[in-house]
């Protein structure tokens, strides 16, 4: 998936809902990805939940999530927020991607939430950032894209109707692509 001129962010989150709104978040960041570089989304819907005793023959879905963070230059996560932290399913992925052998070790992140509330998801944000501490990965601190009310900044055609989360949309993946750039000349 590497290649010499495009960075490959690898994008995983969302909501196991059909038409969620972190995923039209997502699915926007696609588009606004800086010249030179691109999101390729990941499926975390139908990973199994972790157990270790299957962590050294893990399920396809397991493998091919794995393989994709692995063989990308960086990622990016967007999360709803359920009962003021990380989604249940998002938090397993992130636990999968970590053993035996964790893929998200020097890796550099970006991470945006999004809610119909006025948190915006900002809860579950930090407390993805305290994992990604432990996971030994760099998460890019700024700007921070917490979306609130994200159910009157998008309208039914994933277009955004808020033109400063699309700013700090652009200026956080614009950050995230540099990093990694900078981080490939290292």
């Amino acid at each position: 998936m590497k290649d010499e001129g495009n960075i490959v962010i690898a994008g995983f989150g969302g909501s196991l809902r059909k038409g969620s709104f972190s995923r039209k978040v997502m699915e926007r960041a696609a588009t606004l990805m800086p010249v030179g570089s691109k999101l390729v989304m990941a499926d975390i819907s139908k990973i199994p939940v972790f157990n270790a005793d299957f962590a050294k023959e893990p399920d396809e879905s397991v493998v091919k999530f794995k393989k994709l963070i692995e063989e990308s230059d960086g990622f990016l996560i967007v999360t709803p927020e359920y009962n003021y932290s990380v989604p249940g399913f998002l938090k397993n992925a992130i636990d999968w991607a970590s053993v035996p052998n964790n893929v998200f070790a020097k890796k550099i992140g970006a991470i945006m939430s999004s809610s119909t509330g006025m948190m915006g998801g900002s809860r579950a944000q930090y407390h993805l950032r305290q994992s990604f501490v432990f996971l030994d990965s760099r998460i890019i601190n700024r700007p921070e894209v917490i979306i609130n009310s994200v159910d009157k900044k998008i309208n039914e055609k994933g277009e955004f109707q808020d033109e400063n989360s699309e700013k700090f949309m652009i200026d956080l993946l614009k950050n995230l692509v540099s990093e990694v750039r900078e981080q490939r000349t290292r």
